[in-house]
């Protein structure tokens, strides 16, 4: 056994050892579970200008975090100092026996986002990240300096896939894997071995397709590769905290935490694999449920219901929120009506009051097409 000591005080390996722990790498990984690993350099300086004039034109709404530490995007050894490499990992989640379609043209159903369903994913990817970090060190017989991410640090996680050859990033700005789609996870590895790189994916293969652009309910792509996050569902519903705009509100249907309209059609996503993860598995019957039957829960019921969840995200305030205006957009009768009525009777906020009042006036027929109050226009 060598002591902590002697492990910090071993040379680094030589070329050919790097390549031979590169493949050992990828090969720990998927007994991890992640179904790919590549690894690239830290260097993303080339996406300095595009996220520059992203921020500046405010498609980031309220997330301002994303304006924060843009040298650390841009440079992962500025976030981790003496980072050399990124191992880049994906991992599935698209749940079995999803009834996607069904659930979204049902508007007495809620839709929630298929990568929430199950347990947050944050814990369990870190974890296994964690997990890949100690082997290398197992193997090498000293410490290196490594830590993992899993959406948790002002990342580029898309450019870093695409830099280690995952995948390309399609014109909905999700990374597109040619044999997974889009439905997985990613997460990244910072350490301080000066591992062998591989190829990075140069290609787009979205074509002249476009239906990803034009399938998105609120219209939040103004052009190919380019999200507005304000107009986007996942934003609205989750990161949002105050009320969503009057316009966007019947374009939202049924969908009430997170969006999945631009990989569902996406022609790519034929080819992807459900996870066989059972954290990843529908809980509380969340892939198929009222509208009604959420509605009913009290603060207390959803924080018990969303314990180990990434619907905990939004708050019981931002679900409730959500919850309204999905009602407004359901077929209505005497229940929901008075579902909606018994909740305004509570004590609950102007902001929900405001959603509420807005979804009873949409059911009577009393807003325009566009969710606005006809009366006012």
């Amino acid at each position: 056994m060598h002591s902590e000591q002697s492990k910090q005080n071993q040379p680094l390996p030589d070329t050919l050892s790097l390549a031979e722990l590169a493949g050992k790498i990828k090969h720990w990984a998927g007994e991890l579970g992640f179904q790919q690993c590549a690894i690239t350099d830290t260097d993303l300086s080339a996406e300095a200008d595009s996220l520059t004039e992203w921020l500046d034109q405010g498609m980031h709404g309220e997330m301002r975090w994303l304006e924060q530490h843009q040298p650390k995007r841009l440079d992962a050894s500025q976030l981790l100092p003496g980072t050399q490499r990124i191992i880049s990992l994906r991992m599935d989640y698209l749940p079995p026996e999803t009834e996607t379609l069904r659930i979204l043209n049902n508007p007495h159903k809620a839709y929630i986002a298929r990568y929430t369903l199950g347990r947050d994913y944050h814990k369990l990817m870190r974890k296994r990240i964690q997990q890949l970090g100690q082997r290398i060190d197992e193997h090498l017989q000293q410490n290196s300096t490594f830590r993992p991410f899993v959406d948790s640090a002002p990342i580029l996680e898309r450019p870093i896939a695409r830099n280690a050859g995952l995948g390309w990033i399609g014109k909905h700005t999700l990374l597109l894997n040619r044999q997974a789609g889009s439905w997985f996870f990613l997460g990244e590895l910072f350490i301080n071995l000066p591992l062998p790189v591989d190829a990075p994916e140069t290609n787009s293969h979205c074509g002249s397709c476009r239906a990803c652009l034009d399938i998105c309910p609120t219209q939040a792509f103004p052009r190919p590769y380019v999200l507005d996050a304000r107009r986007c569902i996942s934003y609205l519903t989750i990161e949002l905290k105050g009320p969503i705009p009057v316009e966007l509100r019947a374009k939202m249907g049924n969908r009430i935490f997170g969006c999945d309209d631009c990989q569902l059609i996406c022609p790519w996503n034929r080819f992807a694999k459900h996870s066989q993860e059972s954290d990843f598995k529908p809980r509380h019957q969340l892939d198929d449920i009222d509208l009604l039957s959420l509605f009913a829960w009290d603060e207390a019921t959803f924080l018990k219901r969303t314990e180990g969840s990434a619907i905990r995200r939004t708050g019981f305030e931002g679900w409730q929120r959500n919850l309204a205006v999905a009602l407004g957009n359901s077929r209505g009768g005497p229940e929901v009506e008075a579902a909606l009525n018994q909740r305004l009777q509570s004590d609950c906020s102007a902001m929900l009051a405001e959603h509420i009042h807005w979804a009873l006036a949409r059911l009577r027929g009393e807003t325009d097409a566009g969710g606005n109050n006809a009366s006012l226009q």
